[in-house]
């Protein structure tokens, strides 16, 4: 009786452990996948493909999550998660895929690194860089930093002095793109023989586009402000945000 009591319990905590990770992989999915570029919330479809309900296996999931998908936006978490978190964001894509009790562990890397421990301040910053709440006003909507968020726009590698630095700072990379019927502010990706790709910034997220070689005009120079897209964030979130950003980046030798 005793044995079988020691089961149950064991059995119990397995569960628990389980719903746990689930719950952790549902708020990286948020911060890092649900960003309406790339999949949706809930894993409905967004600029990327709809992840519930397809009938994939934890394999497939670890896989995929792990190395990504090549010649797409599809990065390989697998170098940029910390292994719980890379655990946590795949047991919660296989149970929207009826997986109930996800089996993890295979093809996982046998350590962990360890965390990082940052100041109240700058921890503050970094729950608000990645504010789920936020939708599309969040910074992590463009920028990955320290193993979260979408690399819309290259990586951070300075950090701007003032808030006011960062709500004013210089955005050269945005150029002006006109097409047939059309002018936008744009990142451009790629300009070669056969097609021009680029992010269209007229409303957050970016959306990327595909053009014909030479049915886009790319001009230096934009309308489009830093400001625009942090409006959501007061000044004392923004110096957090600063903090946040002080502790994680290298900068730029």
């Amino acid at each position: 009786m005793r044995g079988a009591l020691l089961m149950l319990a064991a059995g119990l905590a397995s569960a628990q452990g389980v719903q746990e990770l689930v719950t952790q992989g549902a708020e990286v999915y948020a911060k890092s996948c649900a960003t309406g570029y790339c999949h949706g919330v809930k894993g409905a479809a967004g600029g990327a493909p709809r992840l519930a309900s397809r009938g994939f296996d934890e394999t497939y999931i670890m896989t995929v999550t792990r190395v990504g998908v090549k010649g797409t936006a599809m990065q390989a978490f697998g170098t940029i998660l910390p292994r719980r978190d890379l655990m946590a964001v795949v047991a919660y894509v296989a149970t929207l895929n009826g997986i109930a009790t996800p089996n993890l562990g295979r093809g996982m890397p046998a350590a962990e690194p360890p965390r990082r421990v940052l100041p109240a301040d700058a921890a503050k910053g970094r729950e608000l860089f990645f504010e789920a709440v936020r939708g599309f006003a969040r910074c992590s909507t463009c920028h990955a930093v320290d193993g979260l968020g979408i690399a819309v726009t290259t990586p951070i590698a300075n950090v701007p002095a003032s808030v006011g630095a960062l709500r004013d700072l210089a955005t050269p990379a945005v150029k002006t793109a006109t097409g047939p019927g059309e002018s936008f502010p744009a990142l451009v990706l790629t300009q070669g023989a056969r097609e021009t790709k680029v992010y269209d910034l007229t409303l957050p997220p970016p959306v990327m586009r595909v053009f014909p070689a030479g049915a886009l005009k790319i001009a230096d120079g934009s309308a489009w402000k830093h400001s625009s897209v942090i409006a959501s964030y007061r000044d004392a979130e923004l110096a957090s945000i600063l903090s946040f950003l002080k502790a994680v980046v290298t900068p730029a030798p």
